[in-house]
C-alpha cells in the first residue's frame, strides 16, 4: 500500500480476496523475512530461501560453440526441457519470457540436445540473468559466462538463486558475485516439487 493509505486494513482486504479467489489451489510467495509469521497465521510454510547476488561487468567478451541463441531451436524443445522447473503450464509466459525485447536468450547444445539455457535481460538498474538452467555446474558456468558478456564495464548484474542449491551459491561467489537481497520461498498447500539442483537462477521472484 502507499504510505498515505497503511494502516487503514486495506491491504488485508486485498490479501484475503486473492486467497479467497485462489481457493484450492497450490499458491507460491516470495516474502522478506520478517513477515514470516505473517503469512504462516494464512497457512503458508516456509520451503526454502532465495538469494539475490549481485556482480559487476567486466566487460569481457566470451565465446563457447556449444551455446546458441535459442531462436535457433525449436520452441517445444525449449518447452520441455523448462517443464520441470515449473510447477504448472507456462509455454505461453515462456514465448513471450525468452523474445522479450533488450534480452539475450541462449542454450547450451551436447550432442545435439539441449542441455541448459539462460535468458539476461536489461533492468531498471543494470541486468538480470534469469532464469538459468543446466544438466551440469559446468554447463550453467559456461551459460553464465557468456550470458554476463552482454553487461557493459562497470554495470551491475543480478542472479536470483534458490539457496539450496550450494553450486548455484558457489558459481556466483566464484564470479565475486555478493548476496544483496533475501526472499523466503513460503506455499500454501503441498510444496512443488522440481530439480533444484539444476536450477542456478530462478526466472525472477515471485514467478518462479
Amino acid at each position: 500500500m502507499k504510505p498515505e493509505h497503511r494502516g487503514k486494513g486495506y491491504g488485508l482486504q486485498i490479501w484475503n480476496a486473492a486467497i479467497r479467489n485462489l481457493e484450492g489451489r497450490v499458491i507460491g510467495l516470495d516474502g522478506v523475512d520478517d513477515q514470516q509469521e505473517n503469512y504462516r497465521k494464512s497457512g503458508f510454510s516456509l520451503a526454502y530461501n532465495n538469494l539475490r547476488y549481485e556482480g559487476i561487468g567486466d566487460g569481457i567478451s566470451k565465446t563457447d560453440a556449444a551455446i546458441v541463441p535459442l531462436s535457433s531451436l525449436a520452441f517445444e524443445e525449449i518447452n520441455n526441457y523448462d517443464a520441470p522447473f515449473f510447477p504448472a503450464d507456462r509455454a505461453h509466459f515462456l514465448q513471450s519470457w525468452i523474445r522479450q525485447p533488450h534480452s539475450s536468450a541462449l542454450g547450451i547444445l551436447r550432442d545435439g540436445k539441449l542441455s541448459g539455457y539462460g535468458v539476461i535481460r536489461a533492468c531498471g538498474n543494470g541486468f538480470k540473468i534469469g532464469p538459468l538452467m543446466a544438466d551440469t555446474e559446468e554447463e550453467a558456468e559456461r551459460l553464465f559466462a557468456v550470458l554476463k558478456t552482454q553487461v557493459p564495464n562497470g554495470t551491475p548484474f543480478f542472479l536470483d538463486i534458490t539457496a539450496i542449491n550450494p553450486a548455484a551459491i558457489e558459481l556466483a561467489e566464484r564470479h565475486g558475485m555478493t548476496v544483496s537481497f533475501e526472499t523466503t520461498r513460503m506455499y500454501l498447500g503441498q510444496h512443488p516439487v522440481f530439480p533444484t539442483e539444476r536450477l542456478f537462477g530462478v526466472t525472477s521472484f515471485e514467478l518462479g
